[in-house]
């Protein structure tokens, strides 16, 4: 109980600093959505969806409330929509790093409590850049294409990502397409980190 406590705690940060930084990032680039709508706030409770949040602690798949914005606000649309859905995971990479360093310059026994934060910031941060809606990367692999390719993409994924998605993330064989493909760069940042 106490393990799924410290899990849980640890997916509300992720899920926390990461939609915090997509508001945050709409906000100083123009839009003020997200924060006419309370989202610029550490607050978890202004972040967490909670069907998305049980499904996160008990399938390990969820999602937290989506920041909402105005791409008409934005002074370059496409890049600027790109940079916000950037912001969510580059803020968790950032985070499980920051706290890395405390915990490999403390003796604190306490601190292998940050354990299961780091891995878990990194876990959605990664998860997060796969280029299939909604997630962060199909925003972010659209506004790097060139615009003819990016219009392209988003047709197609219009169709096919929800399909895309469900089977990226369908347990096959024991294991999801989605885990073998992020598996090897979650360990690998890991073990960079711990």
């Amino acid at each position: 109980m106490l393990s799924f406590l410290i899990w849980g705690l640890a997916l509300i940060i992720a899920v926390t600093i990461h939609e915090f930084s997509h508001a945050f990032i709409a906000d100083k680039l123009g839009d003020p959505t997200a924060s006419l709508e309370g989202r610029i706030s550490l607050n978890p409770l202004k972040h967490l969806d909670p069907i998305g949040t049980l499904m996160l602690l008990i399938f390990r798949f969820g999602w937290g409330k989506p920041v909402p914005f105005d791409p008409f606000n934005l002074r370059h649309p496409k890049r600027d929509s790109a940079l916000i859905a950037l912001a969510g995971p580059t803020s968790n990479l950032i985070l499980a790093s920051l706290l890395s360093i405390i915990l490999k310059l403390s003796a604190l026994p306490l601190l292998a409590l940050l354990i299961p934060v780091i891995i878990m910031n990194i876990n959605l941060a990664i998860f997060n850049l796969l280029p299939i809606p909604p997630l962060d990367g199909s925003k972010i692999l659209y506004g790097i294409l060139p615009l003819s390719w990016a219009e392209e993409f988003n047709a197609f994924m219009k169709d096919y990502g929800i399909l895309l998605l469900i089977l990226l993330i369908l347990p096959i064989g024991g294991s999801s397409l989605a885990i073998n493909l992020i598996l090897p760069v979650i360990n690998f940042i890991t073990n960079l980190l711990l």
